[in-house]
């Protein structure tokens, strides 16, 4: 197994102490990519990508064993194991939000650009139901392949069909500066073409790609360094001191993934069997740097809310700006199965 990622080791020696006195240690186990477009993701948190987590979940099932998922964002991964729960988000919780917001506010032809894999279906399939049944109206779509794509050729397809309008979603890494500066190549202003999609495609790396073209570029999120409140400025206070370098959705999960495993281990009396901790996952809440959050305790998916944020200049930064929020989301698709 490789190494624990720098902010999980650092969370874990905090929270293990606690324990350390009266039982053994708990080992955490992490399942991570260290290399290539998703190692930054992999230095700060645990099962990053959806195909490890589900395969993971398998043995999870089988072993018995407590798993906690702290990105990987496809809806079903909770279904693969009744010992998994996770902290991070579902895709569909945050672009469903946003199709019927985008419809709801006048966008009435939008044309979608997803990377093709798991997550990235689940974003289109989100975004395009919640945004007709909003009564928009989607022109056109493209799947672009996960590894290596030329997004200029997507980006000129779009052109080509002239929408009022983009949806996107590619993964985290080095893929949303890369759509960043292929949209500035081939002149897509977002003042005419309101792009929209997850907030990767406008995190710190982005932005710097896009510059002041990226204005209005509008997301839907669960989190972002900036959120106005005091517990986030405190964690972005310490983040920063620690490794230098803002906090983003990884550290984030890894930072809530470290809290339930915690604080379910303090419910147990510091046992570590899969039923008892993950009975002990169901319906907690607390107060993350995102603002309040729970486990559900039918699906043991997160609750949360939902950011709507539009990229604005402020004090000669970009930022993302809150604009609307959406409260006590649960993931829309397993809602659905239970009806």
């Amino acid at each position: 197994m490789r190494r624990m990622p720098a902010a999980l080791f650092g969370l874990a020696a905090v929270l293990a102490a606690p324990f350390a006195a009266a039982q053994e240690a708990v080992k955490v186990g992490v399942i991570l990519t260290y290399s290539g477009q998703f190692a930054d993701p992999a230095a700060q948190m645990g099962f990053a990508l959806t195909p490890n987590a589900i395969a993971a979940a398998d043995i999870s099932s089988e072993a018995k064993k407590f798993m906690v998922v702290m990105n990987a964002a496809t809806s079903i991964i909770t279904t693969k194991s009744p010992y998994l729960a996770r902290v991070s988000l579902t895709v569909p919780q945050n672009c469903e939000t946003l199709g019927a917001w985008a419809a709801r506010k006048g966008i009435k032809r939008i044309y979608t650009m997803v990377s093709d894999y798991g997550p990235g279906l689940d974003a289109e399939a989100a975004f395009q139901r919640a945004y007709k049944e909003a009564g928009g109206e989607i022109v056109g779509s493209v799947r672009m392949p996960v590894a290596n794509p030329d997004f200029q050729v997507f980006i000129q397809r779009m052109k080509d069909v002239n929408p009022e309008g983009i949806f996107v979603f590619v993964p985290g890494g080095t893929q949303p500066p890369a759509f960043a500066k292929a949209l500035v190549a081939l002149g897509v202003d977002p003042k005419k073409t309101k792009v929209t999609g997850q907030g990767e495609i406008v995190d710190e790396t982005a932005l710097a790609a896009i510059g002041d073209a990226g204005i209005g570029i509008t997301t839907a999120y669960h989190y972002d360094f900036r959120h106005p409140s005091a517990m986030n400025r405190e964690f972005v206070k310490a983040y920063n001191a620690k490794f230098k370098r803002n906090p983003d959705i990884y550290s984030v999960g890894g930072y809530d993934g470290m809290h339930l495993i915690y604080e379910s281990l303090k419910k147990t009396g510091g046992k570590a069997d899969g039923e008892g901790l993950i009975n002990a996952a169901r319906g907690m809440k607390w107060e993350s740097p995102r603002g309040p959050i729970a486990i559900d305790p039918e699906t043991r998916d997160i609750i949360q809310t939902v950011y709507i944020r539009r990229v604005e200049k402020v004090g000669g930064e970009l930022h993302n700006v809150e604009i609307d929020r959406i409260e006590n989301v649960k993931d829309p698709v397993k809602a659905r199965m239970k009806n």
